[in-house]
C-alpha cells in the first residue's frame, strides 16, 4: 500500500534472500519462541518484535529459521487481535488527525492528509472483510474507532 496518493512508483523486485542462500540464525526455533513469547506478554506488535527480532536477537529472517511467518507462530502462542496491526495503526492515526482538526480547522494540509488515511482504511477493510479476517458486517467509523484506540 505505500505510495497510494503519489506520483512515485511502487517497489518491485524485492532484493530478500532465497531460503537456500539465507544465513542461518545462531539461535534454535525454541530460542526464536520464547523472545517472541517475552515479547507478546509486554504487550508489543508483531512489527515491533520482527524488528526486535532482527537487530537485538540477530535472527535474519524468522519465516527462513522456523519454516512460517511471525504472525503464523504467534497465532499458536496463544496471540488473538481484533484488528490487524496496519490497520488498528491508519486508525490511530485518524483519530490523532480527527482531534487536530478540531482544534485547527482551517488546517487543509491535515484534512487532506484525514481523507487519505481514512481511504487506506476502507480500501484495507474490503481487503480484510474478503480474506475473512473482519467480519462481513464491520464498518469504519470515526467514533467507534475512537473507542477502540483508547481501549
Amino acid at each position: 500500500m505505500a505510495r497510494m496518493h503519489t506520483k512515485k512508483h511502487g517497489r518491485s523486485k524485492s532484493r530478500k534472500p532465497e531460503a537456500t542462500e539465507a544465513t542461518p540464525s545462531k539461535k534454535s526455533e525454541e530460542d526464536i519462541k520464547k523472545v517472541i513469547k517475552e515479547y507478546m506478554d509486554k504487550g508489543i506488535g508483531a512489527a515491533t518484535i520482527g524488528q526486535n527480532l532482527k537487530e537485538k536477537h540477530e535472527v535474519p529472517y524468522i519465516k527462513h529459521a522456523m519454516g512460517k511467518r511471525l504472525t503464523a507462530v504467534m497465532k499458536e502462542q496463544g496471540y488473538k487481535q481484533e484488528f490487524p496491526e496496519d490497520m488498528l495503526n491508519l486508525m490511530k492515526r485518524a483519530v490523532n488527525l480527527r482531534k487536530h482538526i478540531e482544534k485547527n480547522n482551517k488546517d487543509m494540509h491535515n484534512k487532506t492528509r484525514l481523507i487519505r488515511v481514512e481511504s487506506k482504511i476502507w480500501r484495507l477493510t474490503r481487503y480484510y472483510k474478503r480474506e475473512g479476517m473482519l467480519s462481513p458486517t464491520w464498518k469504519y467509523d470515526p467514533v467507534q474507532a475512537a473507542l477502540v484506540v483508547k481501549g
